[in-house]
């Protein structure tokens, strides 16, 4: 019988010897491509307005016065470990806004909004990857939905800060971020401290999982200079990118083996900036390895740091904490429709309810104002 084909050429193209046949060692455990939005189509159907962009550029500025010692505020980003409902987020930021304008003396308050997830195994990956949380992973749908999220959060007058996980995303709606962490999992990473370095927001290397401070204090380092790296433009297409560096970068303590929150932690973290170099800065995350993984300890964890901001330590410039609209945690089934979740409860880490975060707020805010009067 005739062979239809020699597998060592592809004979799609022109005479038979003009084309190698690579897909024996190209792409061999890819399942499917499908067409990707590009940023510059999502941000002309999604546009920002100017009181948007200012909103956005005003409280960046804030928070790089923060950093440098010139504002005496605190930073807080509060609200959901992740984002899977768009009227329950903004049912979430109503609430937040009231209070951030009521503390605006005291705190610069955004909301913590976070699109992706890195996972130590398996399991959802967040709003962008899976906005149906039914593992179809139609993400431009995700895409969408984000930058819808952030235009509503944002047009409440409240800032909103995010994780940047991936490497491309940020294109899509980073001009919506005034805020920007990199995680625990992703602070040793090479490209995400190239990705920050060229971010035009603040941000937030965490400690490594193991509680290291030098990780963070490297990336810190890392970002503040200029690299060159490849990337992808608002139109779609292959680039080379070149940043000049981002001098509105800090640590965040997220806790390790132990928990690293308490005053000695804070004194031996500034040191090890000291002596990278670093302006000696740290935000506390209230969640995570600081609190045990307990997510009512988070309270605990803050009246400790406010005891020590109202002692006058000021080194200190900002907090996180993981709330949501109701206290606690649930698993999403796959399968299962969302209507069967439980309203205002998140479904990865556990969160504080409003009712107990709200108090949390007005006591940072205190010792804001106690350690201000100590130096009047």
């Amino acid at each position: 019988m005739q062979q239809l084909d020699n597998p060592a050429h592809d004979r799609e193209v022109g005479h038979a010897d003009a084309t190698l046949d690579a897909t024996r060692t190209d792409d061999t455990r890819i399942r499917a491509v499908r067409p990707l939005i590009s940023p510059a189509l999502l941000q002309d159907e999604m546009p920002v307005s100017e009181g948007e962009l200012q909103l956005v550029e005003g409280t960046r500025q804030a928070i790089g016065r923060v950093l440098r010692g010139s504002d005496d505020r605190l930073v807080v980003v509060v609200g959901p470990c992740s984002i899977h409902d768009h009227d329950q987020a903004m049912d979430y930021a109503r609430l937040l806004k009231k209070a951030a304008d009521a503390l605006r003396e005291d705190l610069i308050v955004v909301m913590r909004v976070y699109f992706e997830k890195p996972r130590t195994t398996v399991g959802w990956k967040g709003y962008i990857n899976d906005p149906q949380l039914d593992g179809s992973f139609r993400m431009n749908e995700g895409l969408r939905l984000a930058r819808r999220l952030l235009l509503d959060v944002t047009a409440l007058g409240l800032p909103a800060g995010t994780e940047f996980l991936d490497l491309l995303s940020p294109q899509y709606i980073a001009d919506l971020i005034a805020w920007g962490a990199i995680g625990a999992r992703t602070t040793e990473s090479q490209s995400h401290r190239q990705l920050a370095s060229g971010l035009s927001c603040p941000v937030g290397f965490k400690n490594g999982t193991d509680g290291s401070i030098k990780i963070a204090a490297d990336a810190v380092l890392a970002a503040r200079s200029g690299h060159a790296f490849m990337g992808m433009t608002k139109m779609g297409a292959a680039a080379i990118f070149e940043t000049r560096g981002n001098e509105d970068c800090h640590l965040i303590l997220r806790g390790g083996k132990a928990p690293n929150y308490d005053a000695a932690s804070i004194a031996a973290a500034c040191q090890a900036l000291k002596a990278s170099g670093v302006h000696e800065q740290v935000m506390v995350d209230l969640s995570h390895g600081n609190s045990s993984k307990q997510y009512e300890r988070q309270i605990e964890v803050g009246r400790d740091v406010s005891t020590q901001i109202a002692g006058g330590e000021r080194r200190i410039c900002g907090v996180m904490i993981e709330s949501h609209l109701q206290p606690g945690r649930q698993d999403h089934v796959e399968g299962t429709p969302k209507s069967a979740l439980k309203p205002g409860v998140s479904l990865t880490d556990a969160c504080l309810g409003w009712a107990q975060t709200e108090p949390l707020l007005h006591e940072l805010a205190a010792a804001v104002r106690q350690r201000r009067s100590l130096s009047a």
